[in-house]
């Protein structure tokens, strides 16, 4: 065998990589997940009745498609207002992150180059502390005559306590502190590599620094706006810790409703179903704006 078609093999072992990974941890899961949301819920261990078993029933499957558990979805206002619901707290946790994130990210940017080690270690921080610590510990800062109480009469502002737990101001707060980071290190990146000499150059030709910063840094830091934005607003669609936590009754979203029918109802295909739409619901955008991106590069 000659180097060439050495190294062609093992170029096209390193490609396969990535695919056989995707295949592997995400096709194979989601092919798993969508045929119990086409199952039966049974009183059996475990608790469905596929309507297929193997390829040879496919066609017969496919004749008679049930779709009821999608059905369900649309009809029982319980899980259709739970994607809106989760779909607004996760558009306003991004915007919130966004706001808080850019200029925080723009500041570790724009400090001295032995600072900002430093300050990424600041960012990065809370990731070594467990996930469920940090949210219980909102719960002690928001609950009545909590830390935050207790600060607000230590500096003179007395009345009656706050009832910020169990409510959405306390969801969006603990999914803004939770979810910051993701937006702030892919801005981070982005900031750090912006060529500074494009700022001195649209200064010389007579921008204000506000021009300057709407006309050159705000169009090249886009690529990381939307890697944050796309980071936080996934996980956060999906979020059942901190709605569980730090919201009430009026906080439902989506997928607290997927464990409670995972685990609670022990209808694992309703789960599916709901698991296989918010799929569509979070890919589909995301397929849509890549599409959208590779034309105006090749466009350009």
């Amino acid at each position: 065998m000659s180097a060439v078609a050495s190294l062609q093999r093992l170029r096209g072992l390193v490609v396969a990589v990535p695919y056989l990974w995707l295949a592997l941890f995400f096709l194979a899961p989601f092919a798993i997940v969508l045929r119990m949301a086409f199952s039966q819920a049974a009183t059996a261990l475990p608790p469905y009745a596929p309507h297929w078993e193997g390829v040879a029933q496919l066609g017969e499957f496919l004749s008679q498609l049930d779709l009821a558990n999608f059905s369900l979805l649309g009809d029982d206002a319980l899980y259709w207002q739970s994607y809106l619901y989760s779909l607004r707290i996760a558009a306003l946790t991004t915007v919130f992150a966004l706001a808080i994130g850019y200029p925080l990210a723009y500041a570790m940017a724009s400090a001295p180059a032995r600072w900002r080690g430093i300050l990424l270690v600041f960012v990065i921080l809370p990731f070594w502390t467990s996930f469920l610590i940090r949210v219980y510990a909102w719960i002690g800062i928001l609950r009545p005559e909590g830390l935050l109480d207790v600060t607000l009469g230590l500096l003179g502002f007395e009345g009656e306590p706050l009832r910020l737990l169990n409510t959405e101001a306390a969801v969006l707060l603990g999914m803004v502190y939770s979810y910051l980071p993701f937006m702030v290190l892919p801005l981070f990146a982005t900031l750090e590599k912006l060529d500074r000499g494009l700022l001195e150059a649209a200064a010389d030709l007579g921008a204000t620094p506000v021009t300057a910063f709407l006309t050159v840094t705000l169009p090249l830091s886009l690529p990381g706006i939307l890697a944050g934005s796309a980071l936080v607003f996934i996980p956060a669609v999906g979020e059942f810790v901190i709605p569980d936590l730090l919201g009430g009754p009026d906080t439902v979203m989506i997928g607290k409703v997927l464990w409670n029918e995972f685990f609670s109802n022990r209808d694992w295909p309703l789960a599916s179903a709901v698991a296989v739409v918010l799929l569509v619901v979070l890919v589909l955008p995301l397929v849509l704006v890549q599409r959208a991106r590779l034309r105006r590069e090749m466009a350009a």
